[in-house]
């Protein structure tokens, strides 16, 4: 009996981490430097990208998904505004980065995407996860700062919200 009640607390305390919600990185925190590949298999270096200025890291579950996909392309279609704004943009999920190279191609993202096959990045900002998936997340860095997160990213208009939060950075 105590074996049973003993292995029935254990299960459910794992199960609970499974769905666990970290605290994201919140405004103002430094921002990760964590290294990953794109979706070429190429190695990028955040701190490097953050340098060249303002960049945002999204993440998002899972490649060619109806959801990742509408947030996908709105970055692809504000891209010259996003461009003229001078805001960068990574996009991440823990796909191989095969699976990152087929979903750029098919609907011809001008953006980096993240390989994160082990997880590392997602961990590095705290995103909270469901299993092994990350969620819709978003995070804007500036001068090597968290300086805006949306931490319920949406998806049609995940574009907007980050201009209009680059746009209010500049009224403080």
């Amino acid at each position: 009996m105590k074996l049973r009640i003993l292995l029935s607390s254990v299960i459910a305390l794992a199960s609970l981490t499974l769905f666990a919600e970290a605290e994201p990185l919140a405004v103002g925190a430094p921002a990760p430097d964590i290294s990953s590949i794109d979706q070429d298999g190429k190695p990028v270096n955040f701190k490097d990208v953050y340098a060249k200025g303002p960049t945002l890291v999204y993440f998002y579950p899972k490649a060619d998904t109806p959801g990742c996909t509408k947030e996908g392309c709105s970055i692809r279609d504000s891209w010259d505004d996003l461009k003229k704004a001078g805001i960068q943009v990574l996009g991440v999920s823990e796909d191989p980065a095969s699976a990152q190279k087929a979903f750029a191609a098919k609907y011809n993202f001008p953006h980096t995407l993240i390989a994160d096959a082990d997880g590392k990045v997602a961990a590095a900002f705290q995103v909270d996860m469901k299993g092994k998936v990350a969620m819709r997340q978003s995070f804007l860095v500036k001068d090597g700062k968290i300086a805006w997160n949306m931490l319920k990213a949406s998806t049609d208009t995940q574009a907007k919200d980050v201009l209009k939060a680059y746009g209010d950075l500049g009224k403080k």
